[in-house]
């Protein structure tokens, strides 16, 4: 099909004039009516946060996403775009994506005018039509909206000239998506330069008063107790946002452990990796029992990035062990975890507390997760045949982070049921690592439940299991 390259063939195409809120609205309303998944790298949000924005785009709103930190909020920006035009014409070198048919700029006006309908166009890919801005403190007027450009002026133009104006951010992102993440940050007198782009579309600039009718979606993103208690947005920007959207951390392991699949880089290397379900259920049962506790700073939050950083270092400590001792699969087990709260430590922010317990509560919250996780996983599981082998006067077992699998089954011995408690652990395929990996988790378990006692040498030292005394 051939694409029309002047307005005069766009006019004659039929093409069809709408706004960014209304092409927004018509291609959502489409999607819906198909019944597609509009945002399918999004988790844990189908209930909650996603029928929100879909009301806020449907009603043609600004729009301003609240939540702390790690829930997803830029990457939810980024997806609106997909539900934009895949291509939208403009007038041919133009900053602001002039419409053809709707020139603002005075430049476009003029050249309107002077060669009407035989004005060249060009298709502007939906790609090109965000632009995001993180707010710090240092952002200027200039940023965001414009200044004078002192070379244009230097050129020959008279300063009450329009064209002597270097366009912003948002100008030039006209007919597009302005994402403007942690709002707060913003100085105040800068957020009182977005009123007018917002309601009135009046844009000011060293004394200019031009009027810019620019069409475009403005997303904010904000920390709840900025926005709602220590009033760092300016009420009147408040007001001009037409629909906050709430968002949460993921209300369930199943969505925690679905988001690190999602988002843990690959191990890339020649060991293979197998991370068993249960070590990822710890993890995510780790982040849940941080989000809980009254001793981390909630206005800060334990981020999603917290389990995804933690199932790294995970996946690392195992293909470490690999490489270390010869073995042919790494498998991650309970004697890595030592290494993931160490690696993690700086990245949960505390409430005021006596300083140097900062371990101890991570390492309590870690136990919490492994025990809930072994009774959903095992409860009322038959370990009549593992605890006879701690039966005997000085029996014990021994393993490190650096102790083969191999060579834990070897110090086991043989157990029966050991099938049986790989199929209660969702373990598909036995192999030595899975194997060494369940029986580990097996005695963890049965330590916390003190069942069995359980002797640490050391901060990622070996972990010594024994018979109750």
């Amino acid at each position: 099909m051939h694409t029309p390259s002047t307005i005069a063939e766009l006019r004659a195409s039929g093409y069809v004039d709408r706004t960014v809120k209304e092409e927004l609205r018509a291609n959502l309303l489409e999607r819906l009516g198909r019944g597609e998944e509009l945002f399918p790298s999004i988790v844990g949000f189908e209930g909650s946060v996603l029928p929100a924005l879909e009301r806020g785009i449907l009603a043609g709103h600004d729009l301003i996403l609240l939540g702390e930190r790690g829930q997803a909020k830029t990457r939810l920006i980024r997806r609106i775009v997909d539900l934009l035009d895949e291509e939208v014409p403009a007038i041919a070198g133009c900053e602001v994506n002039d419409h053809p048919f709707r020139p603002i700029c005075a430049r476009c006006r003029h050249l309107v005018a002077d060669e009407g309908d035989a004005v060249p166009v060009h298709w502007v890919h939906r790609e090109h039509r965000y632009a995001e801005k993180l707010a710090t403190p240092d952002t200027s007027v200039a940023d965001l909206i414009g200044d004078v450009d002192p070379i244009r002026v230097a050129e020959g133009r008279y300063l009450a000239d329009e064209l002597t104006i270097h366009y912003g951010m948002i100008p030039r992102t006209n007919r597009g998506i302005v994402a403007i993440n942690e709002l707060p940050d913003l100085p105040e007198r800068i957020q009182v330069a977005l009123f007018n782009i917002l309601e009135e579309r009046d844009v000011q600039i060293r004394g200019y008063r031009i009027r810019l009718p620019l069409d475009l979606l403005l997303v904010a993103t904000a920390n709840p107790d900025d926005y709602t208690h220590r009033g760092r947005i300016v009420s009147p920007l408040k007001d001009r946002f037409g629909t906050q959207v709430r968002t949460h951390y993921p209300e369930t392991l199943g969505d925690e452990i679905r988001i690190m699949d999602q988002e843990t880089r690959p191990s890339a290397g020649e060991i293979p990796l197998r991370v068993p379900a249960y070590m990822k259920e710890i993890l995510a049962a780790l982040t849940a029992e941080l989000r809980r506790s009254p001793h981390v700073n909630h206005r800060s939050g334990v981020s999603v990035r917290y389990s995804i950083g933690n199932l790294e270092v995970l996946q690392a400590a195992a293909v470490r062990r690999a490489a270390r001792v010869g073995e042919p699969e790494a498998v991650p087990r309970v004697c890595d975890l030592p290494a993931v709260l160490e690696s993690s430590l700086g990245r949960v922010e505390f409430d005021t507390i006596e300083e140097g317990r900062e371990e101890e509560i991570l390492q309590r919250a870690l136990k919490t997760a492994e025990l809930e996780v072994f009774r959903r996983r095992l409860s009322g599981f038959d370990f009549g045949p593992l605890l006879s082998r701690f039966s005997r006067e000085g029996s014990a077992v021994e393993t490190s982070d650096l102790t083969p699998a191999s060579e834990l089954l070897a110090r086991v011995g043989d157990l029966p049921g050991l099938a049986k408690l790989l199929e209660r652990l969702g373990v598909e395929e036995e192999s030595p690592g899975v194997a060494a990996s369940a029986i580990e988790f097996a005695l963890e378990g049965l330590h916390l439940s003190r069942r069995l006692n359980k002797q640490t040498t050391g901060r990622l030292g070996s972990s010594r299991y024994h018979g109750a005394e």
